[in-house]
């Protein structure tokens, strides 16, 4: 159902039907005196009328705003369609007759609205076109800034800590050296001693043989030897050897703080110099003007431009909504650039349709969340959970059993927008990982644990890769968005608005903002690439109900898959 004028911001990009009766016709035109809505054929009728052939024809978005229909509060029956330049209220064309305003200079309420209403169209592209832009560049330039500092600031500490090592290796050698002349002095000091035990031994020894000899003179066998016994030089003993106490080394212990540490390693230093304030680009250098309509940007401008012109619309448009045959409930969806749509449901239909939602193709897969990506090349790519294999199944329908995965059960896939790469999220036990697979297979990459070694996430059931090369991951049982940048380093979790947060299918658009489901609210949040919550994009208002799966296009719709079988289509960049 099309949205009445009303309801529709004035620069949004929507489908409007003609105002004529009857006419389904898309509205190109806009008549000034009757405030309708044309398109291209009846205008040409409305030109052609007697009636109206004068009036001031248009096209939409150079059409004056209709001024809203409010009634005299003095004169009920009468409508305000004057204002008061003096006292500056509007009147109705009785209240100008009063004493009140007599005298008074009256202009056309209507003429002096449409005025306003082209200078908040001229401040909206002001804010959109220049204000916004510029905004989110200072923001990138920061992020750059963040990345940047941080490097520096890792490379300072392993700098300090390769200096801290060399202080190291040089106290342990003037260490050695030291322990090796304790070393020496104790060899010295146990040699000294080892002889004086060794002369104490031989005079125990002489003292023996002497105790022995006086006991022969107690018994002598004649007098001559008595007499020789009694002799006093033979009865003079030999004096103990002297002997000494050996005086070791003292140690003295180094005289020494922290400061005296500190002043043998390198210093940081933080530059007396005052920051510089990041350039703003002048306001002249960006036009101010509306931005031009989907089929320009098409003709005119290449992805990139684009992504500049894009912001967030006001409001959430609902472009299309189509059954999908062979599935009850939309688990995930993957879309190529041929248009043609994969959805899945919990039982492992995959079901390929085209935009009309018309059934061309039915695969049996073993099922899951997010298991299946289409590439650069328009393969679909599976992850088989059962026999921990990842399938390609090319255009021409031949099916290859390309990576094998081993012990790990591969639970979600994605193909990178950016090289090709395809990211792939597994479990084993109660373990959790992703792995990084070039397009050709060949394994270059594990992510798995944060700078405390401790698991990133567990349940990796849908994953997606960012503009800045970033891998986002919808874990529900860590009841978060885990993002981590190429590196594989934590960038940020996303754990909702307060309550248990539940998160299903993500994706990401070219804006670098993560969109991503939660399932027991009904809603789709929207992240910017740094984390920060934007809004939520879809809710119970718009009539979704428990979102699994979405996913952007190339026109930068999103598509979205719920607990239905209907795919919907919204516009939400403009």
């Amino acid at each position: 159902m099309a949205l009445s004028e009303s309801q529709i911001p004035p620069d949004a990009q929507h489908y409007l039907v003609c105002g004529t009766e009857d006419c389904k016709n898309n509205c190109q035109f806009y008549c000034n005196d009757c405030h309708l809505p044309l398109c291209e054929q009846c205008r040409d009728e409305h030109q052609k009328n007697e009636k109206t052939k004068n009036h001031e024809v248009v096209p939409y978005k150079q059409r004056k705003r209709q001024l809203p229909v409010e009634k005299c509060k003095i004169h009920p029956t009468k409508e305000m369609v004057i204002l008061c330049e003096e006292c500056q209220i509007p009147l109705c064309y009785k209240c100008t007759t009063t004493k009140e305003h007599h005298g008074h200079v009256f202009t056309d309420l209507e003429m002096v609205f449409d005025e306003k209403v082209s200078l908040c169209q001229e401040e909206i592209a002001k804010i959109r076109n220049y204000f916004e832009p510029t905004s989110h560049d200072l923001k990138k330039d920061i992020a750059g800034d963040v990345t940047e500092i941080k490097k520096i600031m890792e490379g300072l500490r392993t700098s300090m800590k390769a200096e801290a090592e060399v202080v190291k290796n040089l106290i342990n050698t003037v260490t050695s050296d030291k322990i090796e002349q304790v070393d020496k002095i104790e060899q010295s000091l146990l040699e000294t001693l080892y002889d004086q035990n060794q002369n104490i031994d031989d005079y125990i020894n002489y003292l023996n043989d002497l105790i022995k000899t006086f006991y022969g003179y107690l018994s002598p066998s004649n007098i001559e030897q008595l007499t020789f016994a009694l002799n006093s030089e033979n009865l003079i003993i030999r004096p103990i050897p002297e002997t000494s106490k050996p005086v070791p080394p003292v140690f003295t212990a180094g005289q020494y703080s922290k400061e005296d540490v500190a002043k043998l390693l390198g210093r940081l230093t933080v530059p007396n110099i005052k920051p510089v304030n990041r350039k703003i680009k002048p306001m002249e250098t960006a036009s101010t003007e509306l931005k031009p309509t989907g089929k320009q940007k098409k003709q005119g401008r290449k992805k990139s431009d684009v992504t500049k012109t894009l912001s967030l619309s006001p409001s959430v448009t609902k472009v299309r909504e189509y059954k999908v045959p062979g599935v009850y409930i939309v688990y995930h969806v993957s879309l190529g650039k041929s248009g043609r749509l994969w959805v899945s449901n919990d039982i492992g239909n995959l079901v390929q349709t085209d935009l009309q939602g018309n059934q061309l193709q039915k695969i049996q897969t073993s099922g899951g969340y997010g298991y299946h990506t289409v590439t650069q090349d328009e393969d679909l790519i599976c992850a088989d959970k059962q026999n921990k294999v990842i399938i390609r199944i090319t255009q021409n329908n031949t099916i290859t059993e390309f990576i094998k995965t081993g012990d790990w059960e591969p639970l979600s896939i994605h193909s990178s927008h950016i090289n090709g790469d395809i990211l792939v999220g597994m479990i084993k036990k109660r373990e959790s990982k992703v792995t990084r697979y070039s397009k050709t297979g060949k394994e270059i990459q594990i992510i798995q644990r944060d700078n405390k070694e401790q698991g990133l996430f567990s349940d990796p059931h849908y994953i997606t890769e960012n503009i800045n090369g970033d891998v986002c991951v919808s874990a529900y049982r860590n009841h978060a968005v885990v993002v981590v940048d190429k590196s594989g380093q934590h960038r940020f979790s996303y754990t909702g608005q307060g309550s248990e947060f539940n998160p299903f299918g993500i994706c990401t658009d070219v804006l670098g903002q993560i969109l991503v489901c939660e399932y027991y609210s009904s809603s789709v949040h929207l992240l910017d690439q740094d984390g920060q919550f934007l809004s939520q994009l879809l809710t119970k208002q718009q009539r979704v109900k428990h979102p699994y799966s979405v996913c952007v296009d190339d026109e930068n719709n999103l598509w979205m898959g719920q607990f239905t079988n209907r795919v919907t289509v919204y516009k939400y960049l403009q």
